[in-house]
């Protein structure tokens, strides 16, 4: 009867001790779960979401997608601004141009009164084809002569104008895949630090996942601006070019 008991009493004990420990287990993950919730809280609120910070806490590869769109931008506004003076500049040099040309008394005598520094593309091509009307020799097919001349010259000024309108295509088609890259690389990145971590925790990654997104911002900041002036200066292009094909066409018709 003694022994009975005796088992019976260790059994319990047994019993009590397996529950004590288990207590402090469950004690033990809560307070680990509670301070896995505070540092990521801590780290979410510290985190500085600035440019600045995003760009120096990237690694190399999105630094440098960074820098590159930031370079491509930069130069694209550069052109941008260029094209829009540009355009303005000979759009009233050629009306001034024309007006002038129609009102004079022969088109060598105005080819005379034409002072050498004119950077206007009809001033441009007009001097070329008076040049090469004077130094004609054979006065035989001197219409298709100067027609060809003429249109070897509108192609020459057409180039001219269209100067940095690759540059604007490539950025508008390749910008914004760059800044893919950027943010794939940035999100792998993210990826591989929940995996070293073991923390799935958002506050974790989120300040490598706004590194990432910032390049693909970065991308279409530069793309979008890109796209609208090539769009633009590319129809102004055309435009001008009617210009002087019908200022060619005019003036073979007098000559």
């Amino acid at each position: 009867m003694l022994v009975i008991t005796t088992k019976h009493s260790e059994k319990r004990n047994n019993k009590f001790f397996n529950e004590q420990i288990d207590d402090t287990i469950q004690c033990e993950k809560l307070k680990m779960e509670a301070d896995i919730s505070s540092q990521a809280v801590g780290l979410a609120s510290s985190a500085d979401f600035s440019l600045m910070n995003l760009f120096i806490r990237a690694d190399i590869i999105v630094k440098s997608v960074i820098i590159l769109l930031i370079v491509c931008s930069i130069y694209s506004w550069a052109i941008i601004i260029d094209k829009i003076k540009m355009f303005k500049k000979i759009n009233i040099l050629s009306e001034e141009f024309e007006e002038k040309f129609w009102r004079s008394k022969s088109a060598e005598t105005f080819y005379n009164s034409l002072p050498s520094n004119e950077e206007d593309p009809m001033t441009s091509l007009f001097k070329e084809s008076m040049q090469g009307l004077l130094k004609s020799k054979s006065k035989t097919n001197l219409a298709e002569k100067m027609g060809g001349i003429l249109e070897i010259g509108i192609e020459k000024q057409i180039s001219k104008i269209e100067k940095g309108f690759t540059f604007l295509a490539t950025v508008g088609s390749t910008a914004p895949f760059i800044g893919l890259f950027g943010t794939v690389w940035g999100i792998m990145n993210s990826f591989q630090s929940i995996a070293i971590s073991r923390n799935t925790s958002l506050a974790i990654v989120a300040p490598g996942i706004a590194e990432a997104l910032f390049a693909t911002a970065l991308g279409l900041l530069a793309a979008i601006p890109a796209v609208v002036a090539y769009n633009r200066f590319n129809n102004d292009s055309k435009k001008y070019s009617q210009k002087l094909e019908s200022f060619s066409k005019r003036f073979l018709s007098i000559i």
